[in-house]
Formats: structure tokens, C-alpha cells, sequence
């Protein structure tokens, strides 16, 4: 009956078959792309009086420890699922490392789609440190969750003041880093007019061993850093070219000198320990120095570089999700809204918690 139709009956024969196209679970339903999707593993809530405090992973002897997956949220561009891990996996028994392991790889299976990982720092501390690497975040996921929480914060604290900071990281990630920093922050260059850079700097140390001469010194430490002023400044020419903003770069400074650590060397080499001392010899700890920070702070280190933040409207984005960055800042600076991924998450489970409490 279709030989003969017309050119209106033919859109909507085309309507209706498109509307019949197969769409996978978890894709958008306008374009039939996956959502991202992110599977958050968490301390499952409650105190040690609750009534969580006694569930375990399985009830019988004969069964395997299960977690299981929900849904946490689905309206901020992504998925986010959770899967909260009890505090035991038997009775009262800790969680072995082997079965907590295989554990959350089930759960990973269970969720529809290939949906990246995060894990809570508690949870990620029962699993072996050759374990952990598996579970990390995809540096895309890290960007898409930064993207988003700088859309929520960002227009406020550059409505104040013109200014990014940027504190970067480990040295051999920096292209990494200023390429993220370039997509985070374009939207809203047109409205910074001071951009501030710290960086690692190179920082040599030298082993003057008992018995050898001046002209045969071993270096024996490796570089904390390269200083890679020179190469920075090329990567960040784009700014000048494409907004005529001139980001400034001021090394980390240390709270222990390289000459100091080089006294403690020599000095340790003629007691005839100078292995031991070696490798325990810490250069010192990287900090910001006296520039002021503000508007928006990106932070890529792995540890609190203690900047100096200026008065005024500020927001500091946690990008590695380092949870005592929170606790220091929140002491040094506490009108300081601190945001990372980490937190974001935290705050949809606490959310999720609530409303089922409230239902109940």
C-alpha cells in the first residue's frame, strides 16, 4: 500500500522510522552518542553507632562479596553512578585486598556503557599500591568534571577580580597541563587581565664522596625539576596572540636551600653513610613565593604549595582532588571556596543520602 504515497506521507513514514531507531542504554537520545559516564567507589555513609556500621559485602560464608551500582545523577552532562563499599566484606572481617579487588572490577561490569572510575581515598588505600594506578581517572574525565565546576564558579569570581592563577604540577606533565589549562580557561580569557604561572624550577644536588677528588664529584641526586622558563614562554605565546595577555612565570620557591642538603651530604659521606642520606635528603618543600594569587587558582601539585591568596572573590580548583589541600586552605584561607571532583562527587552522594533518608 506504500507503492503510491505522497510527498506528506512520506516525511512521516521517514519520521516514524527514524523515531524506531535502536538507541544503546546510557546514550543521548538526540544524537544516539554515549553519555559519559563516571562510577564513583565511596566509604559507604554512616557512623560506627549506625546502623551501616554491621553490613558487609556478602551475609553467607558461600557467597561472593557483591557491591552494588546506582544512580547518583544524570542532569550535569554526564552520568554519575555510585557504589558505596561497606566497611566490612564478612561480619565483622576487613576487607582483603584480592576480594576487594574483584569486587569493584564486577561492579565496573555491571555498569552499562565503558564508564571511568574514581575512588575515594579511603576505599583506595585498602588496594595494593601497584593496584591503584588501575583506577585513576582518564585525564579526559579530570577535564570534563573541571569544565563543569568552573562553569558553576568561575563568572562570579572573575566578576570581581581579572585574575588566574596557575600552579603547576610535575615538570615532565607540564605540556599536559598547559593544554588542559588552555581549554579550562578560554572561555572566559576575554575578561582576565592578569595571569599569574608558578612552575618548578631545576634544582641540582652534588655528593662530594669521601676519597674522591674535586674534579670527579658524582651527581648522585636527581633533578627536582627542569627549568623549562624558555620553553613555557613559547607554549604560552597563544595567550599574547589570541587575547594580549602575557602570563607571568615566578618559580616555586623552597623552604630548604640546595646548599644546605648539599652540607648535609658532605657531611654524612665522611661518616661513611652517605647512601642512607642520600636518599633520605629532601631538597625542601615546594612553595609559592610572595606573588599574590586570586580570581581563579588552578592547582595541578600533588601537595599544598601554600600561595598567597589577595582578598576578594576567589575560587580554588583542587584539579588532582588532593583532600588536604582542603584542610590547609580551609585554615590559611577560609573565605576561599574550594571546589575539586573529588568533593563534587562527595557532595552527590551526601545529596542521594538525604533525599532517602527523608523518603524513609
Amino acid at each position: 500500500r506504500w507503492k503510491n504515497w505522497c510527498g506528506r506521507c512520506e516525511k512521516e513514514r521517514a519520521k516514524e522510522q527514524a523515531d524506531s531507531v535502536y538507541v544503546p542504554a546510557g546514550s543521548c537520545i538526540y544524537c544516539g552518542m554515549e553519555q559519559e559516564t563516571i562510577l564513583y567507589y565511596y566509604p559507604l555513609p554512616g557512623g560506627p553507632a549506625g546502623r551501616n556500621s554491621i553490613e558487609a559485602a556478602k551475609k553467607r560464608w558461600f557467597q561472593e562479596a557483591v557491591l552494588r551500582v546506582e544512580t547518583l545523577a544524570e542532569d550535569a552532562g554526564f552520568s554519575v553512578l555510585g557504589c558505596p563499599v561497606p566497611p566490612f566484606y564478612y561480619r565483622k572481617k576487613g576487607w582483603k585486598e584480592p576480594v576487594l579487588f574483584e569486587a569493584m572490577e564486577a561492579a565496573l561490569h555491571t555498569a552499562a556503557g565503558m564508564p571511568d572510575t574514581y575512588v575515594h581515598p579511603d576505599i583506595l588505600r585498602l588496594l595494593a599500591p601497584e593496584n591503584r594506578g588501575r583506577w585513576q581517572p582518564r585525564s579526559s574525565t579530570v577535564k570534563m568534571m573541571a569544565k563543569h565546576l568552573l562553569g558553576q564558579q568561575a563568572q562570579k569570581a572573575l566578576a570581581r577580580t581579572d585574575m588566574v592563577t596557575v600552579l603547576l604540577g610535575q615538570p615532565h606533565e607540564t605540556a599536559q597541563q598547559l593544554e588542559m589549562t588552555w581549554e579550562l580557561l578560554e572561555p572566559y580569557l576575554p575578561r582576565v587581565n592578569r595571569m599569574l604561572l608558578y612552575y618548578e624550577e631545576q634544582e641540582t644536588l652534588w655528593d662530594k664522596r669521601d676519597g674522591y677528588p674535586a674534579d670527579r664529584e658524582t651527581q648522585i641526586l636527581e633533578t627536582a625539576g627542569t627549568d623549562a622558563r624558555e620553553e613555557l614562554q613559547e607554549l604560552l605565546e597563544v595567550y599574547y596572540y589570541e587575547y594580549g595577555l602575557v602570563p607571568q612565570l615566578v618559580p616555586y620557591s623552597r623552604s630548604r636551600t640546595a646548599a644546605g642538603v648539599e652540607e648535609e651530604v658532605e657531611k654524612a659521606a665522611k661518616e661513611e653513610t652517605a647512601n642512607e642520606t642520600a636518599k633520605e635528603a629532601d631538597p625542601g618543600q615546594l612553595r609559592c613565593g610572595k606573588e599574590r594569587c586570586g580570581g581563579v587558582i588552578l592547582d595541578y601539585c600533588e601537595g599544598f604549595r601554600y600561595p598567597k591568596i589577595a582578598a576578594g572573590e576567589c575560587v580554588y580548583m583542587d584539579i588532582v582532588s588532593d583532600g588536604g589541600k582542603q584542610r590547609l586552605l580551609g585554615r590559611k584561607s577560609p573565605a576561599v571556596a574550594y571546589v575539586s571532583p573529588l568533593k563534587y562527587l562527595d557532595t552527590m552522594v551526601k545529596n542521594s543520602y538525604d533525599r532517602k533518608v527523608k523518603m524513609t
